[in-house]
């Protein structure tokens, strides 16, 4: 059986065999569907400011 994960960032689900997984020191960790979710994350944005991710179009009444 494959597990299948949504993106810690955007909201949207990884196909199994993609993405990257990122564990943090503390053992916490965090699935990304691209590198452009991964740079976000990095950069410190939060994505319910940002208007392409699942929390973005949320917080914006959008869906």
């Amino acid at each position: 059986m494959v597990d299948n994960y949504i993106c810690s960032f955007c909201g949207e689900p990884l196909e199994p065999g993609t993405g990257k997984m990122f564990v943090r020191r503390d053992g916490t960790v965090f699935y990304f569907c691209s590198t452009k979710c991964q740079n976000n994350y990095r950069l410190g944005r939060v994505p319910r400011r940002v208007e392409w991710t699942a929390a973005g179009r949320k917080a914006r009444g959008k869906k």
